[in-house]
């Protein structure tokens, strides 16, 4: 019986589309392997449920499988399937998606936003036209199981299509790729080269439950010396089928994980702890995550690499999914297995949906109460994951407010207590002195530093302890936790502290009014007030910033990002017992040369500038008033 065939015509909107399909949405033009063998692989799930299904059902599941066939001669590919096969109403619905009415609007959304046509997920029509970027004409021939004819559908993807009755097709579905030449320039490779084949089923389809075969060539050495050697061809199956992840934790070695994560996270460190999990019910996933034990290089590049890759029924679908785990979690390297999830049209961009949201908030807190084991039980574990990544994970108590009690309970900090050992707020608040009711914290670029500013002063002297705070995150995230266990976190260098006020202290504030009042308009440029500290032992001025201002430091950060942050006046803090303050407050009612004592608080202002880090407005006129102040003491 000869085919009877009819040719059909794409729209002219449907052609449009096509052409969006094929340039526009997918970026890498390896995608259409691994379309075509999704493909391939959901008709054998389907013919498997369906033999199931309907035991009349005349068809042999004893050997399903996908197979890929490369002749270089003809340069053409074929990936072909025994599965379930479709018949010619389907192949006209399916493959034909793109002539049926409303292509117009599909393309429109596609053109604006392409996630919006969820919706078409898994429609094989839509992956089946990826092949057009590698390919100048495909072949479809298909049968369905139980039917006794099949369908031949063909097209150059140019204007039109043919389809016709076949009587002599086998079950299930073979495409045929006659493919474009290789094209270096414009990323198109050679797929007639088995090698690449095998490059691409490894990356993108090696998790597939189903064996994927293909015929290797082989070379024989020659039996006798001189002669030639032959060249043999076998069947063999290209993809591992061994999915970690679905395998129970007690049958996977140490070293099996350990191997594992080093090909999914490019690394050459050993995991410091390994995450399995098994979620069923209304999404179902299987995830298998890895806490590293040594940073990456690009942790800190927010374009570098994200670290968990994304499969759906073990077809990998992307390795960048920064959607499945928070920023801050960024380390975590691994694989997420889901069962069904949106996907846009080329199965490369996740959408945010319900079930997206559903596995982000799962695997953060398993990730969590897993660096919470860490921390109770494997100390040095924990200590090797802070120092580390904790940079990066402080990140979580600005950007998961969710999460943010459990953030900070496993945060360590620098403090006053040791010089060596880090501490948690918890065990912080455990050796707080009677009466404390704050946990106090200075925040800058060094430990040398802090311990050297005059804000720690009073701190230090009363046996105070207080959080060194150095990493760029901690001037942001201090502004975002107001409190931990009832107590809140105070910087030594914001607002005002109570370190215990005496009555002496109180009688000061009379003795230096007029000081105070002096220096408040001879500074007014500088400083919104002036007043007596209680955190100054041995240096003469300290400058503090308001309850709710922004510290300099913040400002910098601000700045360096391109963002400009005016800061407000800050607050001129005396030493009362300081010589240089009282010998400047007698000066005041003995001396006439005010200008003289002008510059005096000129200095006396830069120095508390320079001794907490800060620069001089004008390094020039500091540097002529404090020569000129050494010259007449020499």
């Amino acid at each position: 019986m000869s085919e009877q065939v009819e040719t059909r015509e794409f729209q002219a909107e449907a052609r449009q589309l096509l052409q969006l399909m094929i340039h526009s949405i997918y970026s890498n033009k390896d995608s259409f392997l691994r379309e075509l063998i999704s493909n391939a692989s959901d008709a054998l799930d389907k013919l498997r449920l369906e033999a199931f299904r309907d035991k009349d059902l005349d068809v042999d599941t004893s050997d399903l499988h996908v197979e890929i066939a490369i002749d270089a001669e003809a340069r053409t590919l074929t990936v072909r399937d025994n599965g379930i096969g479709m018949s010619r109403d389907e192949v006209v619905d399916l493959i034909g998606t793109l002539a049926k009415s409303g292509t117009a609007e599909l393309r429109q959304k596609l053109a604006a936003q392409p996630g919006d046509a969820e919706q078409l997920i898994g429609q094989f029509g839509i992956g089946f036209y990826s092949t057009f970027m590698v390919a100048d004409a495909v072949e479809l021939l298909t049968r369905k199981a139980g039917e006794t004819s099949g369908t031949r559908w063909e097209s150059s993807g140019d204007g039109s299509y043919t389809i016709a009755e076949v009587d002599d097709a086998p079950q299930g579905t073979s495409v045929t790729l006659h493919l474009k030449p290789a094209d270096a320039d414009d990323e198109l490779h050679d797929y007639t080269s088995q090698w690449k084949i095998r490059e691409l089923v490894k990356k993108y389809s090696d998790f597939i439950s189903w064996p994927i075969r293909m015929d290797v060539e082989k070379t024989v050495p020659a039996e006798e010396e001189g002669g030639e050697p032959t060249v043999t061809s076998e069947t063999e199956t290209i993809n591992s089928r061994t999915a970690l992840w679905a395998k129970p934790k007690s049958e996977v070695s140490d070293e099996e994980y350990a191997q594992f994560y080093k090909h999914v996270a490019h690394a050459w460190d050993e995991p410091l702890e390994v995450i399995a999990m098994r979620a069923e019910g209304t999404f179902e996933y299987q995830a298998l995550l890895f806490i590293p034990s040594q940073a990456p290089f690009d942790l800190f590049n927010r374009d570098g690499r994200a670290g968990v890759q994304l499969y759906v029924k073990r077809v990998f679908i992307m390795g960048d999914c920064d959607e499945l785990v928070p920023d801050y979690l960024r380390f975590v390297k691994g694989v997420v297995d889901a069962q069904d999830m949106s996907l846009n049209v080329s199965r490369e961009i996740l959408q945010q949906d319900r079930q997206i949201k559903v596995i982000r908030r799962s695997l953060t807190k398993k990730v969590l109460s897993t660096l919470k084991d860490l921390q109770a039980n494997r100390a040095d574990d924990y200590t090797t994951f802070w120092t580390q990544f904790g940079r990066v994970f402080k990140e979580g108590l600005i950007s998961d407010g969710d999460n943010r009690d459990a953030v900070l309970r496993l945060s360590s900090f620098a403090s006053t207590a040791s010089e060596t050992e880090s501490t948690t707020l918890a065990d912080y608040v455990t050796r707080m002195k009677d009466g404390q009711e704050q946990i106090f914290y200075a925040t800058g670029e060094s430990r040398q530093l802090l311990e050297r500013s005059p804000h720690l002063e009073a701190f230090k002297a009363k046996g105070y302890e207080v959080l060194l705070l150095t990493d760029p995150v901690d001037e942001v995230w201090v502004e975002s936790v107001p409190e931990f266990d009832g107590h809140a976190l105070q910087s030594v260098a914001k607002g005002e502290v109570d370190l215990g006020t005496t009555e002496e202290d109180t009688a000061d504030q009379g003795d230096f009014a007029d000081l105070l009042t002096w220096l408040k308009e001879t500074l007014d440029e500088h400083v919104k007030e002036v007043r007596l500290s209680t955190r100054l032992t041995s240096s003469p001025a300290c400058l503090i910033t308001d309850t709710f201002g922004i510290t300099p430091q913040l400002a910098r950060m601000y700045r360096a990002s391109g963002q400009e942050v005016p800061v407000g006046k800050r607050i001129l803090e005396l030493n009362p017992d300081h010589p240089l303050v009282t010998g400047l407050r007698q000066a005041l009612t003995d001396s006439e040369d005010k200008d003289g004592l002008s510059e005096t608080a000129e200095l006396l202002y830069g120095t508390a500038l320079l001794a907490e880090g800060g620069s001089l407005d004008d390094p020039a006129r500091f540097a002529a008033l404090l020569a000129d102040r050494l010259a007449r003491t020499v």
